[in-house]
């Protein structure tokens, strides 16, 4: 439904355009609704729905409840393996001896430890042969029944819900917020652009569409429309978006299986082509990079057929090696090879972007007569490249004074490895200089405000989201690298899952770290406690979903604390019907059920390659702790991942990301500070419209402010 996914993305509620009436009981009970899952509908809101008539102010309730419930994670049943969790949880041996004993006696007695013994020698045990391990032995209604009422807290969450526009309008404004996005979109952002372009086939369109996945959802719509398509100019953008309408990855990582193309459409991908490589022959030269692919694509599109096109057809013969034609990186390459460094920074040059992402390498390997030349077709690239960039740059130019004690390498998958750095650091006069250019590019690009800029203190951590492939979707996630301060008295872990079609075992588990990065201990299904922490039980089978937990006081010890999801069987992360990571912050004294949602800080989807999961790290500083998200997967095996196996690639990962700087939006609003009125945000209204940068949007701005959230700060990012 297109208002839940409005309401989910935005925090906005489309306004009804139904009948109008008393929908004022209505609008009581979805107040008392929200905030038993920890959200709060604005005045505005709560008025909208009051004046409804009944039975469209209960749809549009339900809609709401709907929507924030799924948001974080309140739409499926939590139950816990041992029903008193956090309490009344076995020592680990303890319990899988009485699970033991169990088996060797299933009509009850006991059973010596020599018996026990004797059980195990032949060959081993298999926990899932014994008598209860890994299923539920209770159901979620006697979970309930066992614990009190949760204790609300004045720290609990509570997230404000707006009055929106009509669902077309908000639909509107979201296409053209995500269609015209200056950073790349995630898996799920792309699915909900590819179906807001739907909708809004026929209504307004971004005026530029800076990133090229994006133009391919945008053309596949358009392509299966026969409407014309836009922003085409090279022939890797026709290769995009025959995937896209392949069902494929339009980013190219992983390779397509074409599908057969209506007549119609094989026209329009010709057409295109051919129109592509007239104005610019060298653009063939991208061919090269993705040669089996076009010719796979060339089975599908039948080129021979298109005489009249025979620009398209020259891509093909490009792909099946009968022409070759070098391009641009391929020229820079031979020309570094050569040891010349200057010429082959005046080839990048036609090509900013690319230029920039080379500079690191150019300036290292440059002699320092040809330095200067490489700064010079630095500098003159800066006003042609892009600002996602321009800010890139500038983060890996800040973290090139030192070398770094590991390198990481993530990839648009958010798998990782880590390296020594064996790069030499770039001089500090060199680094200064261009952190002085690109911070003038930058400032320059900001927009003008013409009305005070007001910061939330919180958001000043959040890292600027560059490529949102860095991130998952849920509710109050952030990017790589963003920091928010914790805090409660207790952490809360919780996984869940639900399996598809084959028996699916995930573990939640914790690894705590000390200062310097070692192993202080670990909490999972093989060790239930550990210096206060403790484990929910292990759940072997999620055919009805299954969810495990682990608390974590705040007062334990370890310096780094490292939740993570292991695949010890079944499907993967991307083969799941369902799975998700979050966490809540609780007082010791709170109660509840193991899971209440008005506790929940963040709830993450856990959809990317690998078979270990590291969504968050925890980290404990002078300030208290703070959570720092990952976003990373490890490989793992196929089978039988535990968190013991993967103690050191972990540490190492986590060592990488804690000690890089990320840009963050505190960078930004540094800039500003020269071009705007800058004031922190005090919760205290002001008497004027402002432009508001912060986690969530306050109630009772003046009218006519602009805000920007967690949803929105991609937009921050300057063209």
């Amino acid at each position: 439904m297109l208002e839940q996914l409005i309401i989910q993305r935005t925090l906005r509620v489309p306004a009804s355009t139904a009948a109008p009436g008393d929908g004022t009981s209505v609008a009581r009970q979805l107040d008392a609704a929200l905030l038993d899952v920890g959200f709060s509908a604005s005045r505005a809101l709560l008025e909208h729905i009051g004046a409804l008539a009944p039975a469209p102010a209960t749809d549009l309730a339900a809609t709401v409840v709907s929507a924030v419930r799924e948001l974080v994670g309140d739409h499926v049943r939590h139950n816990a393996y041992f029903i008193g969790f956090p309490h009344d949880v076995p020592d680990t041996v303890e319990f899988w001896a009485d699970r033991l004993r169990a088996a060797v006696f299933p009509g009850g007695g006991t059973a010596t430890d020599a018996q026990l013994r004797a059980t195990v020698a032949p060959g081993g045990v298999n926990l899932l042969d014994l008598p209860g391990y890994g299923t539920y032995q209770h159901t979620y209604a006697e979970l309930l029944a066992a614990h009190d009422t949760l204790v609300t807290g004045s720290g609990d969450r509570v997230t404000l819900l707006h009055l929106g526009d009509t669902t077309d309008v908000e639909a509107a404004r979201l296409y053209l917020a995500l269609a015209g996005s200056p950073t790349p979109h995630g898996e799920t952002d792309l699915m909900i652009l590819s179906e807001l372009a739907v909708a809004c086939a026929d209504g307004a369109q971004p005026a530029e569409i800076p990133v090229r996945e994006n133009r391919a959802v945008l053309n596949g719509i358009r392509l299966v429309l026969g409407r014309p398509l836009v922003g085409v100019d090279t022939t890797t953008d026709v290769l995009r978006l025959a995937c896209q309408v392949s069902g494929g990855d339009v980013s190219l990582a992983a390779p397509t299986r074409f599908r057969a193309f209506r007549r119609p459409e094989r026209r329009m991908l010709m057409a295109a082509l051919n129109e592509v490589v007239a104005a610019n022959a060298g653009k063939l030269g991208d061919v090269g990079r993705y040669a089996e692919r076009w010719k796979r694509l060339g089975e599908r599109l039948h080129p021979h057929e298109y005489a009249q096109w025979p620009h398209a057809q020259e891509v093909f013969t490009v792909a099946r090696g009968e022409r070759r034609v070098p391009n641009l990186a391929g020229r820079a390459e031979a020309a570094i090879r050569a040891g010349a460094v200057g010429p082959a920074a005046s080839v990048l040059s036609a090509a900013p972007g690319l230029l920039l992402r080379s500079a690191d390498r150019l300036l290292r390997l440059a002699s320092p007569s040809e330095r200067t030349t490489v700064v010079d077709a630095v500098t003159g690239a800066l006003g042609s490249a892009s600002g996602r960039v321009l800010l890139s740059l500038r983060e890996h130019i800040d973290n090139r004074l030192t070398p770094a004690s590991a390198r990481m390498y993530a990839s648009r998958s958010r798998t990782a490895w880590v390296g020594p750095d064996e790069r030499p650091p770039l001089p500090a006069g060199l680094v200064a200089e261009l952190s002085s250019l690109l911070d003038a590019e930058i400032s320059a690009r900001l927009p003008a405000s013409h009305r005070p800029l007001v910061v939330d203190p919180e958001v000043l951590d959040v890292a600027l989201p560059l490529s949102g492939k860095a991130t998952e979707a849920g509710f109050a996630v952030m990017p790589r690298g963003s920091r928010a301060s914790v805090s409660g008295e207790l952490l809360r872990f919780f996984t869940y899952w639900r399996q598809t079609s084959r028996r699916t075992d995930y573990d939640l588990s914790v690894l705590l770290l000390d200062d310097e990065f070692h192993g202080a201990g670990q909490v999972s299904w093989t060790n239930y406690r550990h210096d206060g922490v403790v484990h929910s039980g292990d759940v072997t089978d999620a055919k009805d979903g299954a969810t495990e937990f682990v608390d974590v006081p705040l007062t334990a010890a370890g310096h780094y604390v490292v939740p993570q999801v292991n695949i010890y069987a079944g499907e993967s992360f991307e083969e799941v019907a369902e799975s998700m990571f979050g966490y809540q912050t609780r007082a010791r004294d709170q109660g509840g059920a193991p899971f209440d949602a008005r506790t929940v800080r963040a709830r993450s989807h856990l959809r990317g390659q690998g078979r270990v999961a590291l969504p968050m790290v925890f980290a404990r500083n002078e300030r208290g702790w703070q959570a720092v998200w990952l976003h990373l997967y490890l490989r793992g095996w196929p089978s039988f991942n535990r968190v013991e196996g993967n103690t050191f690639t972990t540490a190492d990962r986590v060592r990488a990301l804690m000690e890089r700087r990320y840009l963050t939006v505190s960078y930004l609003v540094d800039r500003w500070r020269a071009r705007a009125e800058v004031t922190a945000w005090d919760g205290r209204l002001p008497d004027q419209p402002v432009t508001f940068v912060g986690i969530d949007a306050p109630e009772g701005l003046p009218d006519g402010s602009e805000t920007y959230t967690l949803d929105r700060l991609s937009e921050l990012i300057p063209e």
